[in-house]
């Protein structure tokens, strides 16, 4: 009896020393770890302050200012880039007087950089964009994150596009809050009928390469340009459901539109134009020898019978260049 009590005893005491050895162990962990965690987050805190090596921040008075990174000091403004890779962060916008304070970024390694995006605290911009071509870099200053920025242009990189600003809300990755705020500054550039090529017009929706190719072709039947967007339905079997399809799409800045020479053409000229054709031009011709150039009007060439009134008013709506 008393061996087993003592055998019970032995082991009794073998086992308080597995704990006490294993609590001892269990503490130096935690203050191992705690030790660990509290270098990461001094290095951390490092990285976000000045991440591996630290910006240069510039004073700059401001008649130097202008003279090194130029006039467009005059009225900084904040997160506006200069001509060094460093940010206009804060200055006096009298445009005359005052100083310019020049914040100049170092060249950080990418794991630095990756810290720095993944801890400082980012600073959601307000600016225009167009979600087309924004890069990463711009989605993340717009208040998406990482991840939700290269989602949007991985997807453009797939041939994904975003016609107007409705499809750009409808991305998984725009909240709807995150659309009402941008909505104001979304800038998708309308396709202009008198400068796009064939691809651009192939982007829009419902063209295809047969009616990209036949709006071209007809822009230049028309002498050069389109003068109004409703051109596009005197294109065979291009009709109102597909002009209405890309309506919003399209403009005609006046600047390029090219005033038709009807005064000047010779008559082979003139007969290829899709309003005349063969009879018309050659009833220009004998009009502009038989009447003073006072009186050369689309009207006149109507009422003279030169021009059936269906085409005299799609021509009157043509810019049409003086005698």
């Amino acid at each position: 009896m008393r061996r087993e009590k003592n055998g019970e005893k032995t082991e009794r005491n073998v086992y308080s020393a597995s704990v006490t050895t294993g609590a001892v162990a269990l503490v130096f962990l935690i203050i191992g770890f705690q030790a660990a965690m509290f270098v990461h987050k001094a290095a951390v805190t490092a990285i976000v302050s000045k991440r591996d090596r630290p910006d240069t921040v510039y004073v700059v008075d401001r008649a130097l200012a202008e003279q090194v990174l130029g006039s467009g000091v005059s009225a900084p403004v904040a997160g506006e880039k200069n001509g060094y890779g460093g940010d206009v962060r804060k200055g006096n916008t009298d445009g005359t007087s005052g100083h310019v304070v020049v914040k100049r970024q170092s060249d950080h390694s990418p794991a630095a950089r990756a810290v720095y995006r993944a801890v400082a605290a980012r600073k959601t911009e307000n600016f225009r964009f167009d979600p087309n071509t924004a890069t990463q870099e711009e989605l993340e200053r717009l208040g998406f994150s990482e991840k939700q920025a290269r989602s949007i242009v991985n997807y453009r990189l797939k041939g994904g596009r975003f016609r107007r600003k409705s499809d750009f809300a409808k991305s998984y990755v725009v909240a709807d809050s995150v659309y009402r705020r941008l909505e104001p500054y979304i800038d998708i550039p309308l396709t202009d009928l008198n400068l796009a090529d064939s691809a651009a017009f192939d982007a829009l929706p419902g063209i295809g390469g047969y009616f990209a190719s036949k709006m071209v072709e007809y822009r230049r039947r028309l002498g050069g340009s389109y003068s109004y967007k409703e051109q596009l339905m005197d294109i065979w079997k291009f009709d109102r459901e597909k002009f209405d399809a890309l309506s919003d799409l399209i403009t005609i800045d006046s600047a390029s539109v090219y005033p038709y020479p009807l005064w000047t053409l010779p008559e082979d000229s003139l007969r290829l134009h899709p309003y005349i054709g063969p009879y018309a031009a050659h009833g220009i011709i004998l009009f502009r020898e038989n009447n003073p150039s006072s009186s050369w009007t689309v009207e006149a060439l109507a009422a003279a019978g030169v021009l059936r009134p269906e085409d005299a008013g799609r021509l009157s709506r043509c810019r049409i260049a003086g005698p």
